[in-house]
């Protein structure tokens, strides 16, 4: 069995479809299902269950794609530190980050990144906290910001900075006028909220239950920006990040909190075994001095 098998093996596991995984390899699909065939006649272990619709991984092909998996990612480090020892700021890089602040983050920070480091070829992945955390897991990304605290032995993270939250409301509210407001003022009032599966969610409902304050069961958005543009149609009120915030905006109101302020802590996280800790360093310098 050489790499290239191996590819198709993971490629065919992560599309759950030979078309697909043909086309991604760069290959006929004759070729890889042939070459897959020929595979599992030589292991003697059926890798997948297969028909017209469905590919399923057999619980031997598991362990076996597993394996394929860290050989892989073993001899793309390879590569990565031939590479580095000509130019530790050279190659790609994989950066990740959460929805609701990778939009307001990347826009800032890219162009710092590319000027400082001209080699380097960056590469943005937005995703859910779970899933980034498994990719850096996977060495699928080499550095990710995620919402502290991060709980894991198999990476370091560096806080980066506080992100206050403000309320959200439209400019008709009672409280639209308020320089200021309390966390504990509301209680008599229902938050919109993310849908399950979002940080910023998690991070609300500790607000809420910290404050007793209530969410409104009827709405829930799929993104920040729908939730920006519920607040703005009357729907509710809601928290916002102060890093999505434009203050010149219509149609919305932001009122901070009186200190203690609720608040968010952005932090970077990377693999403890990264051999780009040179380019890691760097990012990390240019998001402190960017929202520090």
């Amino acid at each position: 069995m050489n790499l290239r098998e191996m590819s198709y093996l993971v490629a065919v596991a992560d599309l759950r479809n030979f078309s697909q995984a043909a086309e991604y390899c760069n290959v006929s699909q004759p070729t890889l299902s042939t070459q897959i065939k020929k595979m599992e006649a030589w292991l003697g272990v059926k890798i997948f269950e297969r028909n017209n619709k469905h590919v399923m991984i057999t619980e031997e092909g598991k362990d076996i794609l597993r394996s394929a998996e860290k050989i892989l990612q073993e001899v793309e480090r390879i590569k990565e530190i031939a590479e580095h020892s000509h130019n530790p700021f050279s190659g790609r890089f994989r950066l990740g980050a959460f929805p609701t602040l990778s939009t307001y983050v990347f826009p800032g920070i890219v162009p710092q990144i590319k000027k400082l480091m001209p080699d380097l070829h960056l590469i943005l992945i937005e995703d859910k906290t779970a899933m980034l955390i498994d990719s850096l897991h996977r060495g699928e990304i080499d550095a990710a910001l995620l919402a502290m605290p991060v709980d894991d032995d198999f990476l370091e993270i560096k806080k980066l900075f506080d992100d206050k939250f403000f309320l959200a409301i439209p400019p008709e509210h009672a409280l639209a006028t308020a320089s200021a407001i309390g966390t504990d003022e509301l209680a008599r009032y229902r938050l919109l909220l993310l849908e399950e599966g979002h940080c910023l969610r998690d991070h609300a409902l500790e607000v809420c239950q910290q404050y007793n304050i209530a969410e409104e069961q009827d709405f829930r958005a799929t993104g920040l920006e729908t939730l920006r543009q519920m607040v703005k149609a009357g729907t509710g009120i809601t928290l916002m990040p102060e890093i999505a915030i434009n203050n010149t905006e219509i149609g919305i109101c932001y009122i901070p909190f009186t200190e203690p302020a609720p608040y968010r802590t952005i932090g970077l996280a990377y693999r403890k075994t990264s051999t780009k800790k040179e380019i890691i360093q760097n990012i990390e310098g240019i998001l402190k001095n960017s929202h520090g």
